[in-house]
């Protein structure tokens, strides 16, 4: 692993704080190579109580950042995308060494969405405007209506392993973007990518607190949450911790992107080379540890010998091994949480009459690509979101039963749809509830500059441009009476 950082003072990367980097009140933890199972290094590790530091010191920031010029603030970010693109290649090599993604996944992080989340988080914040409206409550023309955006305050920002850095430079820039300052506690097993990303702040001219890092586990997360400044909350992550947040954040602003179930719905007509390049992407693209990954490929029953038979020659033909090589298409899952989850899903499908296909390796936290046929409704995997690298083919009778297990789960966020019928294709789109619908598209496709976001268990509120600064600021309505002629009857209706 190459780093701008050097090994000897790793430790104090725990607390960033006012600008300046600690070790931590709470001693070190590990972060272990998904690879090869051994200690990549110790970072810092925070305690509850430096949480609360970070807070009283990004809410001592707010007043100053909030009165910035927005062309300063502009500057600023443009200036943090241009150093993480001259630091991409050191930070997706960390990035492979601590999640096991492979690098050139780690390269399209990094390069295509994580960086250039700072630029266009500045184009969004010269672009964000208020309105002007007329009088209709009364029958002048001495009523001036105008709304404006004020920032939040303190925003918390909690981010998941499965994309490091992408995701938390997206809520990063668009938080300060929007004038608020942030605690930012990321991924434990990605804390160094994390850092390294954290480093270039102060250089790029990112004034003290604006942006205070906590490395460590969840009970940084739950101080953040219970903190009393803390006035809006980012979170992606498991939908049972997305729900205890909510919770606990009522009545503040939240943005919670949470799990998915993924229905990946082959119709009779579908183009079923192009749906099995795209199921092979949606179920194991970073192993399956994605939220949009295809969790559940709902196949017609007249083209599933075809599909089945044709996806599983190409999932024969995966690279899986050692993330750190250019040819690996596929590597480790992160964590043994991920693993143990996995590994129960598929023992119980087999045990109730699923069949198996499994190419790959299955070492140390290592799982092979699997793909499951006949599979029931009954089954665990079809239940649960899974996060790894599996394929429940389910056999399908019709569109409507495809509509209807594609709402069963009371997740919502991505779903794939394969038709070449226009009118099928919306139809069926309007009657899913997730919050996007890929059509002859797989389901980890996403653009930077729409709306991402989940319903009902997958989530609250909508990221990505426009949408993430309209949920971190408020909006403010001021009223001007300007005086002047005043007119005998004022009320809109009269008569009363």
């Amino acid at each position: 692993m190459n780093s701008r950082i050097d090994s000897s003072i790793i430790l104090k990367r725990g607390l960033l704080i006012d600008g300046e980097w600690a070790s931590g009140s709470a001693g070190t933890f590990d972060v272990v190579s998904p690879h090869s199972g051994k200690a990549l290094y110790q970072i810092g590790k925070c305690s509850p109580s430096d949480a609360d530091r970070a807070m009283a010191s990004a809410k001592a920031a707010h007043a100053n950042w909030a009165k910035t010029p927005v062309v300063v603030k502009a500057k600023i970010l443009r200036r943090i995308q241009q150093l993480m693109l001259e630091r991409a290649e050191e930070i997706s090599q960390s990035i492979c060494a601590e999640i096991g993604k492979t690098i050139t996944d780690a390269r399209e992080e990094v390069y295509e969405y994580a960086a250039p989340s700072w630029g266009k988080a500045a184009e969004e914040m010269l672009r964000h405007r208020g309105m002007t409206f007329p009088s209709t409550q009364e029958q002048t023309n001495n009523k001036r209506l105008v709304q404006s955006f004020r920032p939040l305050g303190v925003v918390a920002v909690i981010t998941p392993y499965n994309f490091p850095v992408d995701i938390s430079c997206i809520a990063l820039a668009h938080a300060v973007a929007a004038g608020n300052t942030v605690v930012w506690k990321p991924s434990e097993y990605a804390a160094l990518s994390c850092a390294m990303v954290a480093d270039i702040f102060a250089e790029a001219g990112l004034p003290p607190g604006v942006i205070n890092v906590v490395q460590g586990h969840g009970d940084v997360g739950a101080a953040l949450v219970d903190n009393p400044e803390m006035k809006g909350v980012f979170f992606t992550g498991s939908t049972a911790t997305g729900r205890q947040i909510a919770i606990k954040s009522v009545l503040k602003p939240q943005l919670l992107e949470l799990g998915g179930d993924g229905p990946f719905i082959i119709l009779p007509d579908a183009d079923i080379d192009a749906a099995v390049e795209g199921a092979l992407n949606g179920c194991f693209y970073y192993s399956g540890q994605v939220c949009t990954s295809a969790e559940r490929l709902l196949v017609h029953e007249e083209i599933y010998d075809e599909f089945v038979e044709k996806f599983i020659a190409r999932t024969e033909q995966l690279n899986i091994g050692d993330p750190s090589l250019e040819t690996t298409q596929m590597g480790p899952l992160c964590n043994a949480t991920t693993l143990d989850r996995t590994v129960r899903h598929v023992d119980d499908a087999v045990s109730k009459g699923a069949k198996i296909v499994q190419v790959g390796p299955r070492d140390g936290l290592y799982y092979p690509a699997t793909i499951l046929t006949d599979v029931t409704l009954d089954m665990e995997i079809v239940q649960e979101e899974t996060f790894g690298p599996v394929a429940p083919i389910i056999k399908i009778k019709s569109v409507e039963e495809a509509i209807e297990i594609g709402n069963s789960s009371g997740l919502g966020l991505i779903a794939s749809l394969w038709t070449r019928d226009l009118a099928t294709a919306w139809r069926v789109s309007e009657a899913l509830p997730h919050g996007t619908v890929n059509v002859n598209e797989t389901s980890n496709y996403w653009d930077q500059l729409a709306p991402f976001g989940g319903t009902g268990n997958s989530g609250v509120g909508r990221e990505l441009s426009k949408w993430f600064m309209d949920t971190f600021t408020e909006s403010k309505l001021i009223n001007f009476d300007l005086g002047g002629e005043k007119a005998q009857n004022r009320r809109a209706e009269g008569g009363w």
